[in-house]
């Protein structure tokens, strides 16, 4: 049995069941892709799930992604949540309403033919130890299915993504302890690729109307680009802080060192400005810089005239209008005749 039937029931890690539900339109390459493109469409549902579900709980929730391959890369661009249910102390007791999701798909190829599943998401946000069984679920629906993990509640700068797909893995403390006429033995792990978020020209419109009904008009624009800029600085910081871990630990022999990641670290650093000694570059960014602070006391000033030039235009005209309600008082007095003394 792949799946638990009812809450409660106890799910074991195991390999992909060899019972493939045969769902049309639902199979996709069987190749590890390279990178995942998620769309906001996608991140804005799940958001909302999550918000209908367990808002205010530390519970997760799980859906399906639908879209595409193009070449090595998948582009998920919607998606759809499913019954989920599991056990608060222990994770490998859950509930995947797996008939739900037949039902769903059916549905939704109806709408757009062109979307098929990919994979799975959760708002975990962190993988638990029963994603590998639910991960087998899926890929009785699609063959070597993206699972993409989103965090709702992120408490750092960055991508709020994280994709994972499971690969078969040697596992040498299995081996050492057997006999080598058994084989090699082999385990299912999760394996990270490359995550991005990318919008359509129809998407950045929708992003853009939204961000619009959030925006406080009270922030300043210039307040507003100051928090942009020192929100990447943070996020650059800490990808500068992860590298800088990962090198540590090949230092050290913790982790075997990939050449490809080394490589891109190598021209990551070779890339970067040489200001340790520079005095050019330090004075062409305190020029720069002073030329920015100049522009923005110009600006400065000239508000400042201006509003000042409104107050002194608005006395004037205060005083244009009360000479003139007093001349035509005057006027009035004037001209109304002298009362007459009454005659006893």
């Amino acid at each position: 049995m792949s799946a638990p039937s009812a809450p409660g029931a106890t799910q074991q890690p195991q390999d992909a069941p060899k019972d493939v539900v045969e769902l049309p339109g639902s199979h996709v390459p069987g190749m590890i892709p390279t990178s995942v493109v998620v769309h906001p469409l996608v991140l804005l549902s799940v958001v909302d799930h999550y918000n209908r579900v367990a808002k205010g709980t530390t519970k997760r929730v799980v859906g399906v992604l639908l879209g595409q391959w193009n070449g090595s890369t998948i582009d998920v661009s919607n998606s759809y949540a499913v019954p989920f249910e599991e056990e608060g102390q222990d994770s490998s007791i859950w509930f995947f309403d797996h008939g739900y999701l037949e039902e769903m798909w059916h549905m939704f190829r109806k709408i757009n033919a062109r979307e098929k599943i990919i994979g799975w998401y959760h708002t975990g946000p962190a993988l638990r130890s029963s994603d590998l069984a639910i991960h087998s679920v899926m890929s009785r629906f699609c063959p070597n299915p993206v699972l993409v993990t989103i965090d709702v509640n992120p408490e750092c700068v960055g991508l709020p993504t994280e994709s994972f797909v499971a690969i078969e893995e040697v596992d040498d403390s299995i081996n050492a302890s057997t006999s080598s006429e058994s084989g090699p033995s082999s385990r299912k792990t999760f394996t990270q690729v490359s995550t991005e978020v990318r919008a359509t020209e129809a998407e950045e419109i929708g992003v853009e109307h939204l961000l619009r009904d959030v925006k406080d008009n009270a922030v300043s624009s210039l307040a507003t680009q100051v928090t942009e800029k020192v929100s990447s600085m943070r996020s650059l910081h800490n990808h500068l802080k992860d590298i800088a871990t990962y090198l540590q630990m090949v230092a050290d022999g913790r982790i075997q060192p990939n050449p490809v990641v080394l490589t891109n670290a190598q021209a990551l650093l070779a890339g970067r400005p040489d200001i340790s000694g520079s005095d050019a570059l330090s004075a062409a960014f305190t020029s720069a810089g002073n030329d920015a602070m100049l522009v923005l006391h110009i600006a400065a000033m000239c508000r400042s005239l201006t509003a000042l030039h409104d107050l002194i235009r608005n006395r004037q005209n205060v005083a244009s209008s009360e000479q003139t309600l007093a001349a035509a008082a005057a006027a009035a007095a004037a001209e109304r005749p002298a009362a007459t003394p009454s005659t006893v």
